[in-house]
């Protein structure tokens, strides 16, 4: 009866393809401890160290008291909204100071409702390639057509809304703004400029941006000026804010249309309170305080060769990218392989991510290990 389903992960693993469950003892700062080896942690999305601090859970915890609960029970059209989400979507409105503020329950709930209902039929979405598998499971799941330009070439899009544009109603343009794989940043001042040439609604998703670039982190739109530029905006709170869920911030009659028709809003038990008070929490007190330390990682970065604080490492097959990912771990390194599909076939990497307790001199074993296995 399951056969075909054993011979698969047979398969996967003779083509050093097979994932597994990695069982961590305790997480600290920028160190992972598992069999009962310490490694330096590359592996994170945990880029201002914020989560897992003991002492901001603890100092977080004797500001809460008994105000919040732990549990939400219910959808946010049922009875799972309490003050504190309105809070945090206003707080995000005032960051941003745009029109309204949605909260979804991960990035993934996000973009997956997003993409799924902002086109419909007759409509039409235009994707980066390289997009996240979560857009690109919303565009599936959507009613509308999609097509995917080659990776952050303009000239690609370009070509395809001369060809498509007019053959469709509403235009949708989505892109991130770094690029979770590969570290580069997106040309959102040509996105902003295409998206106006030929009326579309620019979705930019700065998961791996917000609360890293930016004078007070809100992305690389803030860095860029261009804000009021892009209709949607999503970010997460579960990567550099160290909390769990995320949020598209935008025009109001588009959020309002999320509101109604993005599946995975309206079918999802809410988050519970307290974890929207600590995302709130972290906005308010923390982030403002984090500037000296992210311009230093991103800083880092680029004596990498990235131009973000995600650092590639492309090997090429798997076989030799999961072989590079052992002999890192035997020497203190934690850093997984990433393969196909989630990156291109024959892109096998690691992918380096870096948090801001990292130094320079954290990565010096790296420079004389590498250099074997890269392409």
């Amino acid at each position: 009866m399951f056969e075909n389903y054993a011979n698969t992960l047979e398969s996967l693993k003779e083509a050093s393809h097979l994932r597994s469950i990695k069982d961590f003892e305790q997480k600290s700062g920028k160190y992972i401890y598992i069999n009962g080896k310490k490694l330096l942690n590359l592996s994170s999305n945990n880029y201002l160290g914020l989560a897992d601090n003991e002492d901001i859970t603890e100092e977080f915890l004797s500001f809460a008291g008994k105000k919040y609960t732990f549990g939400s029970a219910s959808a946010r059209l049922l009875t799972g909204t309490l003050p504190v989400y309105k809070e945090l979507e206003n707080l995000i409105c005032e960051l941003f100071k745009t029109d309204a503020t949605l909260l979804f329950n991960s990035g993934y709930h996000a973009n997956v409702g997003i993409n799924s209902s902002i086109a419909g039929s007759g409509d039409v979405i235009f994707s980066d390639k390289l997009n996240h598998a979560s857009i690109i499971d919303g565009m599936q799941l959507s009613k509308g057509k999609f097509f995917r330009y080659k990776h952050n070439d303009m000239d690609s899009l370009e070509k395809l809304l001369i060809r498509e544009r007019n053959n469709f109603k509403n235009s949708v343009i989505v892109s991130e703004s770094v690029f979770s794989m590969d570290g580069d940043i997106a040309d959102l001042v040509k996105l902003v400029e295409l998206k106006n040439k030929y009326k579309c609604i620019l979705i930019l998703d700065e998961a791996h941006a917000f609360g890293v670039f930016g004078k007070i982190g809100l992305g690389v739109s803030e860095d860029l000026g261009i804000i009021n530029d892009v209709d949607l905006i999503v970010g997460t709170f579960g990567k550099a804010i160290g909390s769990m869920g995320a949020f598209v911030t935008g025009k109001k009659v588009l959020i309002d249309y999320l509101i109604n028709k993005a599946r995975s809003f309206i079918f999802s038990t809410a988050l519970p309170p307290i974890n929207i008070a600590f995302s709130k929490w972290i906005i308010e007190n923390k982030l403002p305080h984090t500037y000296e330390a992210r311009m230093q990682m991103l800083k880092l970065g680029k004596k990498y060769g990235s131009e973000s604080h995600i650092i590639p490492v492309i090997v090429g097959e798997n076989d030799k990218t999961v072989e590079l990912s052992n002999i890192l771990y035997q020497n203190g390194y934690f850093t997984l392989p990433i393969r196909p599909p989630t990156v291109p076939q024959g892109t096998s990497r690691l992918r380096l991510s870096l948090i801001t307790d990292i130094t320079e001199s954290d990565l010096e074993g790296l420079r004389t290990i590498m250099p074997a296995y890269c392409c």
